[in-house]
């Protein structure tokens, strides 16, 4: 895990962990907090519960991390006219403000209301209410809808050069797993010590 300052390039925090959680985010919060940094603003991936969790703070969803998400539960070539709709309209977002954007997403649920709601028609169903036809693209539209008030808040906060995506951060995870294979024949403490000496000379 990383926490890695946007304006100046440098990695400020970086922990070793098997899986990703929201304690792990809020230690390195506290870091930052307790070495005197001051935090204009967070970008996240969308880790469900951690924006609430960093609500003291400007909270930028990544845009590119909604998009794979939207990719995820559509697929990258979908056959309804209404899941392909939604996934070329996410796919744009980085090239949108957010005006533009909610106007064109509200089109589309006006568009695809019916189709969106529809839900299965089988008496052999036993549940008082039937399930969804399309639950995949019902996540993905819904997952836009939960994220929408994060999504933009680079717009409001304009003089502090907070990212709609964090793209850097992810070129720098390349670069680090780039070394990593090169040396895929070490061992973890000395995987883990390349990794270190290679932060403090380049990040």
């Amino acid at each position: 895990m990383v926490i890695k300052d946007a304006l100046r390039n440098r990695i400020l925090w970086r922990k070793y962990v098997t899986h990703e959680t929201i304690s792990d985010y809020m230690e390195g919060i506290s870091f930052l907090r307790s070495h005197g940094f001051r935090i204009y603003g967070v970008v996240t991936d969308g880790m469900r519960g951690l924006a609430q969790m960093l609500s003291p703070y400007p909270v930028q969803m990544c845009q590119f991390h909604q998009v794979l998400i939207v990719r995820r539960y559509l697929t990258q070539d979908p056959e309804l006219d209404a899941s392909r709709d939604l996934l070329n309209l996410v796919c744009g977002i980085t090239k949108m403000d957010s005006g533009s954007f909610t106007a064109a997403f509200e089109d589309w649920y006006a568009r695809y209301r019916d189709v969106l709601n529809e839900r299965v028609q089988d008496r052999r169903i036993k549940k008082k209410t039937p399930p969804y036809m399309r639950p995949r693209l019902r996540s993905a539209y819904l997952s836009v809808r939960r994220n929408m008030k994060w999504l933009w808040t680079f717009e409001k906060y304009p003089g502090t050069g907070l990212p709609r995506t964090n793209n850097a951060l992810e070129g720098v995870f390349a670069d680090l797993k780039t070394k990593v294979r090169v040396h895929s024949g070490i061992s973890r403490e000395n995987r883990k010590r390349l990794l270190d000496e290679y932060i403090a000379r380049h990040y």
